[in-house]
């Protein structure tokens, strides 16, 4: 896999309960690759991972789509999220695709897809998301110098 922007970037505390990890990335295309957890505390009564979980995994794969796309110059906060749930979600390992379908300049459009481990689309997603200067909008929580230091991992 390339080197990204993500490599250099604490992962956050909601990224880290997901078990979010960059599998593959390809900016110029404005795509990545993301893995989750679906762990059984996700599980509805049913057994099967709650769609709000689900939605959560497929939000936090197109936002970094659009970091990575713009080399960390941009972080997106969701103006709106439509989720299309295909076919439940059991425990195990799951796979995001996220694509940058528009970046303009104050919103981007990306859409996104969950994958089961055995290849089945659980869901799709679009969204819409305000565009905010990364070194404004991560200065709240950290300096960017920091948090380019720290490992995303």
């Amino acid at each position: 896999m390339i080197k990204t922007v993500l490599d250099d970037f604490p992962v956050p505390p909601s990224a880290k309960l997901l078990g979010w990890r960059l599998l593959d990335a390809r900016p110029w295309e404005g795509w990545i690759k993301v893995g989750f957890d679906g762990r059984q505390e996700f599980c509805n009564p049913a057994g099967f991972i709650q769609g709000g979980i689900l939605s959560a995994m497929l939000d936090d794969s197109m936002g970094p789509a659009v970091f990575v796309t713009s080399e960390g110059r941009f972080y997106t906060t969701t103006i709106s999220l439509t989720v299309n749930f295909i076919a439940p979600a059991k425990p195990g390992p799951l796979t995001a695709e996220a694509q940058v379908i528009q970046i303009g300049k104050s919103v981007a459009f990306m859409e996104g897809k969950l994958i089961a481990d055995n290849g089945t689309v659980l869901a799709t997603a679009s969204t819409t998301a305000r565009l905010i200067e990364a070194t404004r909008a991560l200065a709240r929580e950290m300096p960017l110098s920091a948090a380019r230091s720290a490992a995303w991992r």
